[in-house]
């Protein structure tokens, strides 16, 4: 049995994502305690139950303490079952999170895995469902990992209503190194076994919005745009206007390994919205580093399954420490951080 604390480090949903996600590939039970001890409302919140509890039907799981506010929980997994799952988070639950917890297991499976999920692809405090697609999953596929997402509807806070289908192939996963040029942030190389280089000519993106008036989802393209071309990068952005169940907007850009979004949200002008995206692309391209901030900290527990690879990285955030305190815990391995010149971060296995 592994103990886990639930208060390490940033002490949020991350840790039980990572933990019940190495629990389910590895077999071995978990007790996380102290979850979310030191938060406004601590313990379990409702998208953290169904990822749990959709871990456990992919595993046989017994599950103790599956219930909203538990400060502890405790998993135990049997073999990951292939298949089809159909999940339901409720209301507007972070889609992505609840990959993030189901992915490396679905991998680990004998049979492909599909998951019909229903929830929020666009909402605050979590990736994008665009992000995840265009800058996450390319990476893992350099890594070995075979997963494709399908979104069919988007969702926003607070009626969610977002489907989306993610369909995972058994996967073996091998350590990545992950390499950027020097310059402008549009090269980057990529080297798992066979070295491999991909060009980035120009900053790709997508603005969309749902119940709102179509010149908000151009009105956001158009300032992204005017600020990228002002720092020198070309850009390309689509826009997609539909009728969903949740009313939203949000934009997300993406070149090679880095991405920037922003949501939009009553009060908020249209342009605000495209600037602040295109802001957090540029601060992460004209650094130099391989991964954007927030991509490092969702590598670490691949980088624990493959046992090897590295990157570098212009920050190491709170999130990206404590998941590779959890990967430590459970698996034999190390990481190494070291500064390089010119402020970047190498973080390596």
């Amino acid at each position: 049995m592994i103990t886990i604390d639930g208060s390490y480090g940033e002490g949020g949903g991350q840790i039980i994502r990572t933990a019940v996600a190495l629990s389910a590939v590895y077999g071995e039970d978990v007790t996380i305690h102290n979850i979310r001890s030191a938060r406004p409302k601590p313990g379990l919140k409702a998208q953290h139950l169904m990822a749990v509890r959709t871990a456990a039907k992919m595993t046989g799981a017994q599950v103790e303490g599956l219930k909203i506010g538990s400060t502890e929980l405790t998993f135990k997994p049997q073999d990951i079952i292939g298949g089809h799952y159909d999940v339901n988070i409720g209301t507007a639950g972070s889609i992505t999170l609840l990959l993030q917890c189901l992915m490396p297991a679905a991998a680990a499976s004998k049979e492909p895995i599909t998951l019909d999920i229903i929830g929020g692809t666009d909402v605050a405090w979590s990736p994008s469902v665009d992000y995840m697609s265009n800058v996450l999953l390319p990476v893992l596929a350099s890594m070995g990992l075979e997963c494709s997402i399908k979104v069919n509807q988007r969702g926003y806070y607070p009626k969610g209503g977002g489907q989306v289908r993610a369909e995972i192939t058994p996967s073996v996963l091998v350590g990545a190194e992950l390499k950027q040029e020097q310059g402008q942030g549009q090269e980057q190389k990529m080297e798992p076994k066979v070295e491999q280089e991909k060009k980035h000519e120009t900053i790709t993106g997508i603005s969309h919005s749902s119940n709102l008036p179509e010149h908000v989802t151009r009105r956001q393209a158009d300032s992204a745009l005017a600020v990228l071309e002002a720092a020198g990068y070309g850009a390309s952005i689509d826009t997609e206007y539909s009728r969903c169940l949740s009313t939203g907007s949000g934009i997300t850009l993406w070149s090679g390994y880095m991405g920037g979004s922003a949501l939009g949200k009553r009060g908020l002008p249209a342009e605000k919205v495209g600037q602040a995206a295109a802001g957090k692309i540029i601060a992460e391209l004209g650094t130099g580093a391989a991964v954007d901030v927030h991509l490092a900290d969702q590598l670490i527990p691949y980088m624990g399954l493959a046992g090897s690879g590295s990157f570098t990285v212009r920050e190491v955030s709170e999130h990206t420490n404590t998941n590779i305190w959890v990967v430590e815990q459970f698996l034999d391995v190390e990481f190494g951080i070291e500064k390089q010149e010119g402020g970047l971060f190498r973080i390596y296995l």
